[in-house]
């Protein structure tokens, strides 16, 4: 498979440069994550439509909006591409980096040279490390019980895989990078967390085989020099296809229930890396360059072909509230980040904190991070996780919670909103948010409503007792003791509510 050459002709994407404004109808059935918005898997994305109706209603062209929890980042360019400043904050790494994207676009001409370029340098010698007979490259091995029990070739011709069985030169080929530590990335920080299948005796060498991390590195030596927003837009694609890297892709074995999947008896299909790390004792190792330039076609088809509009990002805030610059992304404890910001500059705060226990997001994050060459401070995240040694309880995370709305009272408007998405299984997580209005003294509920997903995800399909919606609760920032008449706009989303919600 070749890197899909752009057209000439305009290509749409998902992040047009016009917009059209966002209907209440536009939130009951939100688009599903495709282009751009698909392009990188994180957990917990919320669908643009409602992110962009409140953006539209509650705020001006020129206001700041802000995301102290900043996750994927989809938030920034919806905010921007409307003409707000904006502010976003995330102790993960990862979501500075992954927004910085999302804002200083490469075009799909930029992205599609840079990948030939890299092709050319490290393909065939990647795909050396995968020969097999008679000189021919494999696609996949599938392991059993620690041993290749079979390779997958791609044919010249046609689209059925050519499977052969091992032979010892393939062992003696995968034991070259048995001992093999990787140059460019770290050592993965794990922690006691059975719920995503990592204890603090794994490392790096468990998550990816040595030919993977040779490979790997051999990728990132390639991507090193290009101009900030071209080698962000490659490392984010090395991120984005890092999982189907790793151990963690499961072999799918007689799917349908009957033992045959289109007429074929125990056929072995792929699986993919859904969340966690969990290692399979079945599994594949899939060719490092072969996923990579699966990724990469899948953002060259997503990449504006011409150049987009950069916006400047600061790494100051004084800029933002000057009008200096149109976005603030800060890597930071969003606590920390927050006591440095004037008080009363933001209008709107629109964010998705981390909902009690549902989403260890630095732990989760914690390879990309390292083959982004980050390390993070798992300390100051503001999570509960299963972690013991983390030290992170419920109620910590209440204190810390409540911290975080003190702090952004102080920085919001007058007659500014926040809009927090949330739900929690529990009642003690609840606990913080019915009691902000009478520990902030300023912060007032107006109302929720529930927000409508463009698809369920894994894990609220699979986890038992999993929470399947979240909900949308706003707040104004008010001095006033009588609750003031609501704008029509926020009383006619769908299924409105004045009541503060229950937990499920």
């Amino acid at each position: 498979m070749a890197f899909s050459a752009p057209l000439e002709a305009t290509q749409t994407n998902l992040f047009s440069e016009t917009t059209a404004p966002t209907k209440t109808e536009d939130m009951l059935a939100p688009e599903s994550y495709t282009g751009l918005s698909g392009f990188h898997k994180y957990w917990g994305k919320k669908p643009t439509e409602s992110l962009s109706y409140l953006i539209e209603n509650l705020t001006e062209e020129g206001d700041i909006v802000m995301d102290p929890f900043l996750g994927s980042g989809l938030i920034s360019r919806e905010a921007l591409l409307r003409n707000r400043r904006f502010i976003g904050i995330d102790i993960n790494p990862f979501s500075i980096e992954h927004s910085t994207f999302l804002l200083n676009l490469p075009s799909n001409k930029e992205y599609y040279k840079a990948l030939l370029e890299i092709e050319l340098r490290v393909a065939k010698e990647i795909n050396q490390t995968y020969k097999t007979i008679e000189d021919r490259i494999a696609s996949h091995f599938l392991w059993e019980e620690n041993k290749i029990a079979s390779i997958w070739i791609k044919p010249e011709t046609g689209r059925n895989r050519i499977e052969i069985s091992p032979t010892q030169e393939d062992f003696i080929q995968f034991e070259k990078y048995m001992g093999y530590s990787p140059r460019n990335f770290r050592n993965l920080t794990f922690f006691t967390n059975s719920r995503i299948n990592v204890k603090p005796t794994m490392s790096v060498n468990d998550i990816f085989t040595g030919r993977a991390m040779h490979n790997i590195d051999l990728i990132l030596d390639a991507i090193s020099n290009y101009p900030p927003h071209i080698k962000r837009a490659l490392l984010l694609t090395l991120t984005a296809s890092s999982g189907q890297m790793s151990n963690m892709v499961f072999a799918i074995k007689n799917r349908g229930g009957n033992g045959k999947r289109n007429g074929v008896e125990n056929k072995i299909e792929v699986g993919s890396w859904v969340i966690g790390y969990w290692l399979p004792e079945t599994h594949f190792e899939i060719n490092v360059w072969n996923c990579y330039k699966s990724r990469a076609n899948k953002l060259l088809k997503a990449l504006p072909d011409h150049d987009s509009k950069c916006y400047s990002v600061s790494n100051d805030h004084s800029k933002i509230i000057l009008d200096n610059s149109d976005a603030w992304l800060v890597n930071s404890d969003c606590r920390k980040a927050l006591r440095s910001i004037p008080a009363e500059s933001v209008t709107l705060v629109c964010t998705d904190p981390p909902h009690s226990d549902r989403v260890p997001y630095l732990e989760l994050s914690e390879m990309w991070n390292s083959i982004l060459g980050y390390k993070v401070e798992f300390f100051d995240e503001i999570v509960v996780s299963n972690a013991k040694e983390r030290l992170k309880s419920k109620s910590i995370y209440n204190s810390e919670m409540t911290e975080f709305f003190l702090e952004t009272a102080r920085v919001l408007k007058k007659d500014g909103y926040i809009a927090l998405y949330f739900n929690a299984r529990d009642e003690e997580s609840w606990q913080y948010l019915k009691c902000i209005e009478s520990t902030s003294g300023t912060l007032k509920f107006i109302g929720c409503f529930p927000m409508v997903y463009s698809a369920t995800s894994v894990v609220q399909d699979n986890r038992k007792g999993a929470m399947k919606s979240d909900y949308v609760i706003v707040y104004r920032k008010s001095n006033e003791t009588n609750g003031r008449i609501l704008p029509d706009f926020l009383t006619k989303i769908a299924n409105w509510s004045a009541t503060f919600p229950e937990k499920e």
